[in-house]
């Protein structure tokens, strides 16, 4: 006869497996990130702002150790922060790869699922007045989502940081939402 210790260890040896099974189902059902495309020319839209569309979070990190202030105390979210954006980088290479502007945005639609594209236009450094543009389209998106855009590597070593930007929401070729830096003109 199994003592009752023996059936309680079964019991959550199950139950552990049964967790484990639903964790690894639930992962895969993540949906990746589509790749950004880089515009050659950002096209103008005709605003439709719709109040089921909206910006709730953004979110910016410049990753260059030569901006980094190295005096006083030490801050561990952001080391943590510049760690996060640094891996798996081990040579000066690769460093310079991931170097750059990362910009997230957490945004949400409260209505029926659709198409949506989300667009940011930036001007850098270097370049002046010029309207840079990136792209991700996501179909049938309903929710919460988060968006990153990263401007790294040659395109900010040879450009310069990221000095203003706009960030859009497009269905059906109209703009439904909008956020912009202070300095967007």
């Amino acid at each position: 006869m199994p003592h009752l210790t023996d059936v309680f260890r079964c019991r959550h040896g199950a139950l552990a497996i049964l967790i484990g099974a639903i964790f690894l189902m639930v992962a895969g059902c993540a949906a990746p990130e589509p790749p950004q495309v880089k515009l050659e020319k950002a096209d103008i839209l005709p605003l439709a702002i719709d109040s089921n569309f909206s910006f709730r979070k953004k979110t910016q990190f410049l990753n260059d150790p030569s901006t980094f202030i190295t005096t006083g105390p030490k801050n561990e979210a952001i080391e943590f922060e510049r760690k996060y954006y640094m891996w798996p980088a081990t040579t000066q290479l690769d460093r310079n790869a991931l170097r750059g502007n990362y910009l997230n945005f957490f945004w949400w639609n409260h209505g029926t699922p659709s198409d949506v594209t989300v667009r940011l236009e930036y001007r850098q450094a270097n370049l002046g007045p010029f309207v840079m543009a990136r792209e991700k389209s996501y179909p049938a998106v309903k929710g919460s989502v988060r968006t990153q855009f990263t401007i790294i590597g040659d395109d900010y070593l040879e450009n310069g940081p990221v000095t203003n930007w706009r960030c859009l929401l497009i269905v059906n070729g109209k703009i439904v939402g909008l956020t912009q830096s202070y300095l967007w003109k």
